[in-house]
């Protein structure tokens, strides 16, 4: 807000951090070597199954009757938009059928 008050201000200097560096970018970013020796595949793999557990243990799982509710709302649409489509489709047929009937008798093709 002082740069607009005051023209004459210095400016700030220029990014010179790449991506990842700095204090915002410590979290964000991890880069093989960086935080230990390698691991072998089974101990990724291991660790993968780790963090998929821990992970699981915070999904929040709907109850048997909301998943019931969300399924018969899914099935309701489903059955409406298909109604639905269906009934456009066959209109814009017939009126297709019957425009090229009525361009037909106007040129006098056969």
């Amino acid at each position: 807000m002082d740069d607009i008050e005051n023209p004459d201000a210095p400016l700030p200097p220029p990014r010179t951090a790449r991506f990842g560096e700095g204090v915002e970018g410590k979290g964000a970013r991890r880069e093989r070597g960086i935080s230990g020796p390698r691991v072998g595949p089974l101990g990724r793999m291991g660790q993968f199954l780790r963090d998929v557990r821990a992970e699981m243990k915070r999904v929040s799982w709907p109850s048997a009757k909301e998943v019931k509710n969300t399924t018969i709302i899914t099935l309701v649409a489903v059955i409406f938009f298909a109604v639905y489509l269906f009934l456009v489709d066959r209109v814009w047929a017939f009126l297709l059928v019957q425009l090229n009937h009525l361009l037909n008798w106007l040129t006098g093709s056969a």
